[in-house]
């Protein structure tokens, strides 16, 4: 028996906070989803350029496997200590099946 894929919407929105404990994040979908998590693989006292583009990276990969499409994350400037936003867009989306 094969496990069949849950499906993952396509993210539009990325919400990253440094912990105590670690780096955060929540990823917000069009379809009103969201997935969050702990980056596992970063430090907590990791430069945040760092868990951004850690964190940009598993949205990238979401996006391709689950909506078949690249995308762009652009981040926006901190509007409080710790706490960082993204926005998502499309970047490319493959050609439909003839």
């Amino acid at each position: 028996m094969t496990k069949r894929r849950l499906p993952f919407g396509m993210p539009t929105s990325i919400v990253l906070l440094a912990t105590p404990e670690g780096w955060r994040h929540s990823v917000l979908t069009e379809e009103g989803g969201m997935l969050c998590g702990r980056l596992a693989d970063v430090a907590a006292n990791t430069d945040p350029a760092e868990a951004q583009a850690a964190v940009a990276a598993i949205v990238g990969v979401l996006a391709h496997d689950f909506n078949e499409a690249d995308v762009d994350v652009t981040w926006d400037p901190p509007r409080e200590p710790g706490s960082w936003t993204a926005q998502v867009t499309v970047a490319t989306t493959p050609p439909p099946s003839a």
